[in-house]
């Protein structure tokens, strides 16, 4: 489900909505795959982002696009860019 799409300098992942809670913010899980050093399998780490959502119109379960962008609170570093309901 990770994917990286390159498009300028900043980074662009798609992960999941975990959490709509907050005021124009979500919670964003996104998936990669990892080679295990020792047994040669492929494992699914998972990393959380805040994202800011200006339109408030993400909901949990939604698959997003997230950008990199400039600090927007103490742990926001990300825009949703895309909306791609499931």
């Amino acid at each position: 489900m990770s994917e990286q799409v390159a498009t300028g300098h900043r980074r662009e992942v798609r992960g999941r909505v975990v959490s709509n809670k907050m005021d124009k913010t979500v919670v964003v899980s996104v998936e990669r795959s990892v080679k295990h050093a020792k047994y040669r399998k492929y494992i699914t780490r998972t990393r959380t982002f805040q994202a800011h959502d200006a339109d408030g119109a993400c909901k949990v379960d939604d698959i997003v696009i997230i950008r990199e962008c400039r600090p927007l609170s103490r742990n926001k570093r990300w825009e949703v860019v895309v909306r791609a309901t499931r």
